[in-house]
């Protein structure tokens, strides 16, 4: 097996702990803003409000069809979640908590009758850790994953959906969803091979 240059893996070793190094100082942030805010501090929660409403904005647009019924949405789970805020304990990270909220909220206000449309990658907020190259190949493949995953049922839809776009962990998906975690490996393993058999399929047609 090839070795990598000693320069090449000090560069390696070098981007690893500054990436490592970025993630502890954005969590750190965070606890801190959330301990703020649930001591009354509304700047704080201002900010909670800025870091996290693309991800809430993106929710909106799987469930919702309409602007207006987005902006409704978006404004009443962050109502919520100020609301209950003394009952968040760290459990689980304040991100996971928060889709939770956004998650119980769209199915409730759809009443489980609209169809269910899977995030597109102009849903999410960029990743700013990742190259302009990077993320051109990362729409692009996604552009494919997009059309293998809106043919799924909608339980696998959804997990699947949380899987990959949001980054969230099998545990996560769970205290989102409320479904037992054996149901969601099982959904997203299931899910996983109708994608990988429809990749196939798409690819082998090009």
């Amino acid at each position: 097996m090839m070795r990598l240059p000693r320069f090449l893996k000090r560069q390696h070793s070098t981007e690893h702990a500054a990436t490592a190094a970025a993630e502890s100082d954005s969590r750190h942030h965070e606890e801190l803003t959330v301990r703020l805010a649930q001591k009354g501090d509304s700047q704080a929660f201002a900010e909670l409000v800025r870091l996290f409403s693309g991800r809430v904005v993106a929710m909106g647009r799987s469930f919702f069809k309409n602007d207006s019924d987005i902006e409704d949405f978006i404004q009443d789970v962050f109502l919520k979640a100020y609301a209950h805020l003394a009952s968040f304990r760290g459990s689980a990270a304040f991100s996971t908590w928060l889709t939770r909220i956004a998650y119980t909220t769209a199915v409730n206000a759809v009443n489980r009758r609209k169809e269910y449309e899977p995030l597109s990658d102009d849903m999410l907020p960029p990743d700013t850790r990742i190259l302009p190259e990077e993320q051109q190949m990362r729409k692009l493949t996604i552009l494919a994953v997009r059309e293998a995953i809106a043919e799924l049922p909608k339980r696998y839809a959804v997990c699947l959906d949380m899987y990959f776009f949001y980054d969230l962990s099998y545990s996560d998906i769970s205290e989102i969803t409320q479904l037992p975690i054996n149901t969601v490996k099982s959904h997203i393993f299931r899910a996983k091979k109708i994608l990988r058999d429809k990749l196939a399929e798409l690819h082998s047609l090009s």
